[in-house]
């Protein structure tokens, strides 16, 4: 089991407790996170990244109790065995395609030689020297989904990828996540209200504002 998550319950100040349905992937496998704005869908997927703390509950991570951690070894678990997509692409300006994917290396200190070929894969080639800045919403939000694939994680969490898009490319960005993902054997965890992204995952929860 890649994933497992038991009673993740959480509450933001001043606010209600949300409690999560338990969750269970194994790797290669793809599951939705379907719910309104201000459901708690995102707060799952900060608690699945480790960028927020639950108040009850555990999540284990290819048998790591990720829950737990804290710190440098949270960070670098992370780093290693986590790839996030979010909703906007938050590029480093200042660097290249490819250097962004390298910096993404440095700060889990995994050495990968096929970062290359994850452009490639994703139609970017052409753009592998080319500053962020001059990149299309489209190619920026590929950048993305290549950086979080950068340290072949276990577990890829993508945060409303396909929010802005029309139905042709909701189902080419679908598509190309499922296939990076089966290509390096992780789960893939999709987290949004999109109701088309159901056509294309079987397997779905939804979070309700209690």
């Amino acid at each position: 089991m890649l994933l497992k998550t038991t009673d993740l319950a959480f509450s933001h100040p001043g606010q209600k407790t949300i409690h999560f349905e338990n969750i269970l992937l194994e790797a290669g496998e793809s599951l939705l996170v379907i719910g309104k704005s201000g459901s708690g869908k995102t707060t799952l997927l900060n608690l699945l990244a480790g960028l927020a703390k639950p108040d009850q509950g555990e999540i284990l991570i290819d048998g790591q109790m990720f829950s737990k951690l804290s710190g440098q070894k949270l960070d670098l678990f992370r780093g290693q065995n986590i790839g996030i997509v979010f909703q906007k692409p938050h590029l480093l300006s200042p660097l290249s395609v490819i250097e962004n994917l390298k910096m993404a290396n440095f700060f889990s200190k995994i050495k990968n030689g096929n970062l290359s070929q994850i452009l490639d894969d994703l139609g970017l080639m052409a753009k592998k020297d080319a500053s962020v800045l001059t990149l299309s919403e489209g190619e920026a939000q590929r950048v993305s989904i290549a950086r979080a694939l950068a340290n072949e994680p276990k577990l890829i969490l993508a945060d409303e990828p396909t929010s802005s898009l029309d139905d042709e490319n909701t189902y080419k960005v679908i598509r190309l996540l499922q296939e990076q993902a089966r290509k390096i054997g992780a789960g893939l965890i999709i987290v949004t209200h999109d109701q088309r992204v159901k056509d294309h995952i079987s397997k779905f929860i939804e979070v309700k504002a209690s």
